[in-house]
């Protein structure tokens, strides 16, 4: 087990911006994913007009990207941070 704190230069204990550059780059592509992902129903929604049913089944399967994508953000996350710590 490290016995210096993750994200901070062990030299003279400043800000390690390179490591939370490394770390936050492969948050942010999958953030930037499920966003991209969850716009394609959000857009079929707005896309299909009048049809009401059709409407509300995009919109559901919208939320159910981001809420299933944001779970999947957070695991990520968690996992992440145990195995730095």
């Amino acid at each position: 087990m490290p016995s210096d704190p993750p994200f901070l230069d062990s030299t003279d204990r400043s800000l390690d911006t390179d490591q939370l550059l490394y770390e936050a780059v492969p948050v942010a592509k999958l953030v930037a994913l499920v966003t991209l992902v969850a716009f394609v129903p959000f857009a079929l929604q707005f896309g299909v007009g009048g049809n009401e049913f059709l409407g509300v089944l995009f919109g559901v399967l919208g939320q159910f990207v981001l809420a299933v994508g944001a779970a999947v953000v957070l695991l990520y996350v968690v996992a992440r941070a145990r195995q730095l710590a």
